[in-house]
């Protein structure tokens, strides 16, 4: 018998080779099983063991005849065990061979997909490490806030994806599950025990209550976390094209030697990955959203689900594992430009200290509406200037300068202020 690969590349684990050949390691257990049992003579599944093989392409070529996958996949399998493959498929239903396997694929993807998630945090984690103390201007609905650091916002992303570390170890739990149980469920022709041994054996639990096929709701929250893994990778993506954009140019994709940015203008450095990953992020919703659909079937079973997961749950392990190795390169080579930052913090004289010039002149005494209208005016002026200065207007202003020290309105405007609770941050992920 063909061995299941160890963590192989994603994308082989989705051909029609290794799914023929996991649905060959789901019928071996079953064998094993009943022979266990003393269902099946044990010579009997030494011999398919020793025998049982498949081909490719000729399963498909089968399949044009019959038009049923499984049917075309036993008949080569049978072209090479001969008598003894009789005792194949005993008693069982098509589902329970396609669903057991499929789980077996699920399992397989989500140790990969585990696996690149890691390396994206271990990025990320580094990162915000680095740039635990680079202050930059805070946004909120794009527009200048108040200080924050860099690192600070990349511990928004790690502590989003250490939540998605604990949804894959949940989900791993979820979709480990197979069926043997028969034609709608009841184990009418096959001892439950059977599905026990061949689940065991292939490392799933055995599921509580199938029909004839595993419900859907499980293979919709695999969906489900795989978009929502997306979603974030989106909002990280997000992030560096807004802040790569030529007038903010706080960071920026690293741009490889002989990389072109556009076919007609040649000072063209785009955030092309990051936008590739917001469309991504689309396909993984929209595929969340079809296996929500697939939950629904008819009675014990029909095939509604069947073609469309053919399609969604190849390419939303396919595309989550691409989408997190490109983000853990992107991060790892990001561009810092710390300079900006700085430049665009004391942006019209740093109006993003209004904050504290309020609270100051309140702490002082003044009423915090007339208080807001002396800052407010002040920050506006500065605003629609092309060269405005909120600080040396602020400075200008008579009871700011009754009420106010130098060095007090000074202390307004130090950006450590904003900085004081961080450590507590950064000790909640444990970095």
């Amino acid at each position: 018998m063909i061995e299941r690969y160890t963590l192989p590349e994603m994308g082989r684990l989705w051909t029609d080779r290794h799914k023929y050949q996991t649905w060959l390691q789901v019928e071996v257990a079953v064998c094993e099983a009943q022979a266990e049992l003393g269902y099946i003579p044990a010579d009997a599944v030494e011999e398919i063991k020793a025998k049982a093989n498949f081909d490719a392409d000729r399963v498909n070529e089968i399949e044009l005849t019959v038009k049923h996958d499984m049917i075309a996949f036993l008949t080569n399998v049978n072209e090479y065990v001969g008598d003894a493959g009789r005792y194949i498929h005993l008693g069982l239903t098509s589902s329970d061979v396609l669903d057991t396997a499929l789980a077996v694929q699920l399992v397989d993807s989500l140790e990969i997909i585990q696996a690149q998630l890691e390396e994206a945090i271990q990025a990320i984690r580094y990162q915000a490490q680095q740039h635990r103390y680079t202050i930059m201007s805070g946004r909120t609905h794009g527009i200048h806030a108040e200080p924050i650091t860099f690192g600070f916002k990349l511990a928004g992303w790690l502590a989003e994806m250490l939540r998605h570390r604990d949804r894959l170890l949940n989900l791993s739990k979820t979709i480990a599950v197979g069926k043997i149980s028969g034609a709608v469920g009841t184990y009418a022709n096959v001892d439950p025990r059977i599905e026990a041994i061949a689940c065991q054996k292939l490392g799933l639990q055995p599921d509580c209550a199938s029909t004839q096929v595993i419900s859907r709701d499980r293979h919709a929250e695999f969906s489900q976390v795989l978009a929502l893994i997306g979603a974030s990778i989106e909002r990280f993506a997000v992030e560096i094209r807004n802040l790569q954009r030529t007038d903010v140019l706080e960071v920026e994709e690293h741009f490889t030697k002989g990389q072109k940015g556009s076919s007609a203008m040649p000072h063209k450095r785009n955030p092309i990955r990051s936008e590739r990953l917001t469309g991504m992020a689309r396909l993984l919703r929209g595929y969340a959203t079809t296996a929500l659909e697939n939950v629904a079937l008819w009675h014990e079973r029909d095939i509604s689900h069947s073609a469309a997961e053919r399609v969604l749950l190849p390419d939303s392990c396919i595309l989550t594992h691409f989408m997190l190795t490109e983000i853990t390169d992107l991060v790892k080579n990001l561009l810092v430009h710390t300079h900006n930052m700085e430049r665009n913090l004391y942006c019209y004289g740093g109006v993003v200290f209004s904050q504290q010039v309020l609270l100051g002149l309140v702490t002082k005494g003044l009423s915090r509406e007339d208080s807001y209208a002396i800052v407010q005016k002040a920050a506006h002026l500065a605003w629609n200037k092309t060269d405005g200065d909120f600080r040396k207007l602020i400075s200008e202003d008579e009871t700011v300068q009754k009420t106010f020290s130098e060095e007090e309105l000074a202390a307004c405007f130090d950006p450590n202020k904003h900085l004081k609770n961080l450590d507590q941050i950064y000790q909640r992920l444990g970095i």
